[in-house]
């Protein structure tokens, strides 16, 4: 199978399991085979205790993402980049860390190397001020090294990874039959409509018809759907006319639409396209072509490394030794830990002194803790 014919049917499955959520396991199995990788994982990292979950996993040995989770998080040395990364782009290990330089660290030498992993190809799907989310794909030994070809295959799911765990997070069920899709998110809090290809509204749940009846945010004109803001309004039906050509054709446009209400309250829309696989039965049954999701955004914070890093322009380097230093201890400890010289950590310490202002490590440990919040224990 060509890689345009592969490309629809692999979006498919991963808005299939934005709808049920147990199809992920087959859809991260197709994805890493197609980008070129021996497993691939759905995780989600508390940036602020460096702790975090597995949500799904194919093709690892369970017992070392506990191990991450428990012991080695602190030493991957891309812990902090992880942080400033932007949302929805596709990295590897061996773009942000020299290969001859990753295979040093401690990291590697006793969580990577055990595994026969040599490096890997991800891409943060989701972050707010205390998490985030990002698909990973495992790349084995006999995989080698990512090149630009496996990273550009990621990149044409990456989008409709990121619109389905935005989705997925709406709806918040572990299981959702598509044959009855109105009927099982009619309870959601998120108001949920319908759509056909020109924007009708051929269904709303409870939240959806709210929305629609208090008219600060959409209403329905003429039977079709209306956002007060006319930028808003055109994204929204520009992703409704691509629905009604299949998943592919969504594309990366319209991952998050956001909407106003009059009164400045903000919003933000998911579209899930039903023109394909097990979400066909909902369009078929409605005349829809898309379920559009609609829900109050949160507050989203920033992380402190991500404060501490735009406050003093810091290189993702500069980054990792000063929250090393702070976590790890000296220039020893920290070399040892993040597998560098210690003239490399010595070199970065002189540059973060200029840029932070401080002369001491004392000072540096100071300066991250006092960007910490008091909020967290």
């Amino acid at each position: 199978m060509t890689e345009a014919e592969q490309v629809p049917l692999l979006i498919g499955d991963i808005y299939d399991a934005a709808l049920d959520a147990a199809m992920w396991p087959r859809a991260l199995e197709r994805i890493y085979g197609f980008v070129g990788g021996s497993g691939a994982g759905l995780h989600v990292r508390d940036t602020a205790r460096r702790t975090g979950q597995i949500f799904y996993e194919v093709g690892t040995d369970p017992r070392y993402g506990q191990l991450y989770f428990e012991k080695y998080a602190k030493f991957d040395p891309l812990s902090t980049a992880y942080l400033v990364l932007e949302v929805g782009e596709v990295f590897s290990t061996s773009m942000l860390i020299p290969p001859a330089e990753f295979f040093e660290t401690r990291f590697y030498k006793e969580w990577v190397q055990p595994q026969g992993w040599i490096d890997n190809i991800f891409v943060t799907l989701e972050r707010s001020g205390t998490n985030h989310a990002e698909h990973v794909v495992f790349r084995h030994e006999r995989d080698g090294i990512a090149d630009e070809a496996a990273r550009q295959r990621m990149r044409l799911l990456a989008p409709h990874l990121r619109r389905a765990v935005l989705i997925g997070n709406v709806i918040d069920l572990k299981t959702s039959e598509a044959a009855a899709l109105a009927d099982t998110l009619d309870g959601i809090s998120a108001g949920m409509l319908l759509l056909d290809a020109r924007g009708g509204i051929v269904h709303a749940n409870a939240s959806g018809r709210t929305l629609l009846a208090e008219g600060s945010l959409l209403r329905a004109a003429g039977g079709k759907l209306a956002a007060n803001n006319a930028k808003a309004e055109q994204a929204l039906h520009e992703a409704f006319l691509a629905a009604d050509s299949g998943d592919a054709a969504v594309g990366t446009k319209g991952i998050a639409v956001p909407l106003t209400t009059r009164g400045g309250e903000r919003y933000v829309a998911h579209l899930l396209p039903l023109t394909s696989g097990a979400r066909r039965r909902a369009g078929t049954r409605y005349a829809a072509v898309a379920a559009l999701f609609v829900h109050k955004t949160a507050l989203e914070a920033p992380t402190a490394p991500e404060v501490i890093a735009n406050t003093f322009k810091l290189t993702p380097s500069e980054l990792r030794v000063l929250l090393a230093i702070a976590e790890v201890g000296g220039v020893p400890e920290t070399a040892a830990a993040l597998g560098i010289g210690q003239g490399t950590v010595r070199t970065h310490l002189l540059r973060l002194y200029a840029k932070t202002g401080t002369r001491r490590q004392a000072e540096l440990v100071k300066l991250v803790a006092g960007f910490s919040s008091p909020l967290i224990p």
